[in-house]
């Protein structure tokens, strides 16, 4: 993309009205603009991260065999009255009239819908295990609504629900999740530690909310700094491996990690204190197993093998796919603007030419161009007649991870320049290597979400 063709209305002074990191840069950078309280409207760079990171949860998801479908943004009050949580929600829930005066609501989760399609479809214990899942907006009015998109009222999140014969079968489903959320947020750039949570209103025993930490996080949480030390990595995982699987949600929730709602100061102490961690995380996904909950409710029973209709234990798995942007700039950023994982940034390599107009460092910027872009890559060429001050303060802002910086001085020793954001340092060599360095470093990148 050549930014004289592209939309991004940066602004070079902070927005008095956000108050944390990620909601200033966004507003800075021009990916967001708000619409009304808590509402937002997702503008081009804002818009294409929000695509990146909702690529990765559905390469993940396809990875451990979960099945995508779409399900309405407006619901039936009647379903949630059937599993008795319309009047039980509370004001956060969206409720609205259609124009013959019926109960309607906006979504804020889906556990009724998607168990009234489980039930009109599947009647055997033949057709489980079976997990669908979504990426859709939701809406919940947030009495105070902040942070951006942080605490927003509407908001994009994938919901995903399992469907199994037996606890079991349904708590191999919970660790399953656990596994593929651990695989998603690594390949953001994250390290998401699972915490035991609350419940709430979605309701059952088992659930964990993964958090990211960060200073300006809703949530005060408590942990061993061991668990810090854990990385998924490149290891491969055989989702059916229910022994395997296990394992991983053992390693990963063996050491102490809760937040405020479930800590316990008895069990907390017994951690070597050296290793005690009191800070505050943002919550980014969380998964539950509610066993026969909303299934005895409904009537969401199949046959089992003696040939009698036993209810499903099910379980329901979110992630937060706008927040997760906002998250991820505030774990990611410096005073300069944002620093974009190469997992997620918008695009994979900034070129800056320091004199527009020259014959030769605009050629060598079409060549830059060419080169990238044939090699599978999104570069962004700063092609404006802008001082090259303005230029470069452009490409911290806006975070991409990599800058190739062309000018004539340069260019007469046959040489560009390549910028790590994250580190600041720079090296010259010639434009082929330097874009060959830069397809290097997003093979592996490019490589994980072909083989999602």
């Amino acid at each position: 993309m050549r930014l004289t063709r592209y939309f991004l209305p940066v602004l070079k002074e902070n927005p008095s009205e956000a108050q944390i990191v990620s909601h200033r840069l966004m507003l800075r950078a021009g990916m967001i603009k708000q619409a009304s309280s808590g509402i937002y409207s997702w503008l081009p760079l804002g818009f294409k991260v929000l695509r990146k990171i909702e690529d990765i949860v559905h390469e993940e998801q396809a990875r451990a065999g979960h099945i995508a479908i779409q399900m309405p943004t407006i619901q039936s009050a009647d379903l949630w009255r059937e599993s008795g949580r319309y009047d039980d929600y509370g004001e956060e829930m969206l409720r609205i009239k259609d124009r013959h005066g019926r109960d309607m609501l906006f979504t804020p989760t889906a556990e009724e819908l998607v168990t009234d399609i489980f039930r009109a479809h599947v009647s055997s214990y033949k057709d489980l295990p079976l997990t669908l899942y979504q990426i859709q907006w939701k809406f919940r009015d947030e009495i105070r609504p902040r942070f951006g998109i942080m605490r927003g009222r509407e908001f994009y999140m994938k919901d995903g629900y399992n469907f199994d014969i037996s606890k079991e079968a349904a708590l191999h489903a919970y660790n399953r999740h656990l596994v593929s959320y651990l695989r998603t947020y690594e390949r953001m750039g994250l390290q998401a530690i699972p915490m035991r949570a609350d419940s709430g209103p979605i309701g059952g025993d088992n659930t964990h909310e993964f958090l990211v930490l960060a200073e300006t996080g809703e949530s005060e949480v408590f942990y061993d700094s061991a668990v810090t030390d854990l990385r998924f990595g490149d290891r491969e995982i055989d989702y059916a491996d229910v022994a395997q699987c296990a394992g991983v949600l053992e390693e990963f929730t063996s050491r102490y990690a809760r937040t405020d709602e479930t800590h316990d100061e008895a069990l907390f102490n017994g951690v070597p204190e050296e290793r005690r961690r009191v800070a505050r995380g943002i919550e980014v996904g969380q998964i539950f197993y509610f066993g026969t909950k909303y299934s005895e409710a409904m009537g969401a029973t199949v046959q089992n093998a003696d040939g009698k209709p036993v209810p499903v234990h099910m379980g329901s798995h979110g992630i937060g796919v706008s927040r997760l942007l906002g998250a991820i700039i505030e774990a990611n950023h410096d005073d300069n603007g944002i620093i974009w994982p190469e997992g997620v940034t918008p695009f994979h390599c900034g070129i800056i030419n320091l004199k527009q107009g020259d014959e030769a460092a605009d050629g060598a910027c079409e060549a830059l161009y060419s080169a990238l872009t044939a090699a599978g890559l999104e570069p962004l060429y700063d092609d404006r007649k802008e001082r090259a001050g303005g230029k470069f303060a452009t490409m911290d802002l806006i975070g991409l991870p990599w800058r190739i910086t062309v000018g004539p001085r340069g260019l007469k020793n046959g040489v560009v320049e390549l910028t790590s954001r994250r580190t600041g340092i720079s090296e010259e060599m010639t434009p082929e290597a330097a874009v060959a360095r830069v397809v290097e470093i997003y093979v592996p990148h490019l490589a994980a979400g072909r083989a999602g």
